[in-house]
């Protein structure tokens, strides 16, 4: 049985499933075992420790009850609802790190996997600049991030298409120079075999199928799940009437987009301007 690694400093979620786990392993309990114990089923206590369900406070209420262990749990619960990751990402980030293939599109900013450190570093700056967000919590984002990044050295590597509305590449995010690393850093992701990197030029206007970011990614068993969000809302969905409307708006965005050459000849445009 395969048995996914946690990392309980990717997120307030990541932290409170890891904590779960590592409880219920030190009593020796099933996650059927420990369901029942919380009147809860086993697979709901499988998504929690894999942050692909957030924890209750009901939930953590019960954990704290079954291991005797006074507010810890609901103490990472209040955590989790104090953290800048928005709502359904935690789930989507858990997927992800096993997914074997990856669409992404963006507008205004560079999608997270294809950012460089100090491009990243740039955009939660800004964030609590504006007071949208804490220092604590950029620093959230940026270790999140990390964590997520590492997918892009993993064996196999999964297959990436990113395509990028024109406002990324154009809009200068932490000056020219970490704006022109960035650049040179998709070009240079633009080479490898399994990244696949395409422009939404502003010229398409309307033929433009998206007004919000959205993640698709496919997974081993063959299912596809969406990530979308909006300024203040995310949702993860694994459903097959709810996926299949985002695939089909993708596969009709890829086809208006630039091709991979063109894509590249505008990135390396948009580089050279910089200078």
């Amino acid at each position: 049985m395969n048995r996914l690694e946690l990392d309980p400093y990717a997120s307030p979620s990541a932290a409170f499933g890891a904590q779960l786990r590592s409880s219920r392993e030190a009593n020796g309990w099933t996650q059927d075992e420990l369901g029942a114990r919380m009147e809860y089923s086993g697979t709901h206590v499988s998504a929690v420790e894999t942050s692909r369900k957030s924890a209750t406070l009901r939930f953590a209420r019960r954990a704290d009850a079954v291991f005797g262990t006074g507010s810890l749990f609901v103490d990472m619960c209040r955590d989790i609802r104090n953290t800048s990751i928005l709502e359904g990402f935690p789930e989507y980030v858990a997927h992800e790190a096993r997914a074997v293939e990856l669409r992404l599109f963006e507008l205004g900013i560079i999608p997270g996997l294809l950012q460089t450190p100090e491009y990243a570093a740039a955009i939660t700056t800004g964030a609590v600049r504006r007071g949208s967000i804490t220092q604590a919590q950029a620093a959230e984002r940026l270790n999140l991030l990390a964590a997520r990044q590492k997918l892009l050295d993993r064996q196999p590597t999964p297959l990436l298409h990113a395509v990028l509305d024109e406002s990324c590449i154009r809009r200068t995010v932490g000056g020219e120079e970490t704006m022109g690393a960035q650049l040179d850093f998709l070009l240079a992701l633009a080479e490898l075999p399994h990244v696949v990197i395409q422009i939404a030029p502003y010229g398409i206007g309307e033929a433009r199928s998206f007004d919000l970011p959205v993640y698709l990614l496919a997974l081993p068993d063959r299912s596809v799940g969406a990530y979308s969000e909006s300024t203040q809302q995310g949702h993860f969905a694994r459903d097959a009437e709810a996926v299949r409307p985002l695939l089909t708006a993708y596969h009709q965005l890829q086809v208006e987009a630039l091709s991979q050459a063109a894509s590249v000849a505008l990135i390396g445009k948009a580089r050279r301007e910089l200078q």
